[in-house]
């Protein structure tokens, strides 16, 4: 089976490899726009279907992951900001609450798509305008849902606690899939 990764992100591409899953990135190009009505916690699994469904060249041999990341507080979803002011915006958001991080993941073959999500709740405590200003200008995180990336210096000084797979908030749930890819493998 040759496993195909539809993603351009260096941590899911490096999540997949720590796996010790031979694949092959490949490129995909779709729009992530959903219905404003969708359920907040369906927009993960409903971008990774999208994806999977905007390639083309699956061959009989292929298996197409693909994966989509949202971060929800209470009913909103933080995408990725736009820019330095937006990012300022979402970490205050998240400042002193719970939220969720949520990856959908879609397995696809010729024969068969597989999808689901899998979701784990982060908290955050307090945040100075110092700290947010510091994490910003020294990692700009503008490629990262909810402006943070729990594996660098945001995630280390300011979540609290995490309930779920630690994995799955830098982009992966990497325990429920390889579980689901141990049947192709």
């Amino acid at each position: 089976m040759n496993i195909l990764l539809g993603s351009n992100s260096p941590r899911r591409n490096e999540l997949l490899r720590q796996l010790a899953v031979d694949f092959k990135k490949v490129h995909i190009s779709c729009n992530e726009d959903f219905n404003n009505d969708m359920p907040v916690r369906d927009v993960a699994e409903f971008l990774a279907l999208k994806k999977s469904s905007a390639y083309n060249n699956l061959r009989s041999n292929d298996l197409l992951i693909t994966a989509d990341t949202t971060v929800v507080v209470g009913n909103e979803i933080l995408n990725k900001p736009r820019d330095f002011q937006e990012s300022v915006s979402m970490l205050k958001k998240l400042e002193g609450k719970q939220h969720s991080v949520i990856t959908g993941v879609c397995l696809r073959s010729i024969d068969e798509i597989e999808s689901f999500s899998v979701e784990t709740l982060v908290t955050v405590g307090p945040v100075s305008a110092v700290d947010v200003g510091y994490y910003l200008n020294n990692f700009k995180p503008y490629d990262k849902a909810g402006s943070y990336g729990i594996q660098e210096w945001f995630g280390l000084t300011q979540v609290s606690s995490i309930e779920g797979c630690y994995y799955n908030v830098v982009g992966l749930p990497c325990n429920e899939l390889y579980k689901r890819l141990k049947k192709y493998l």
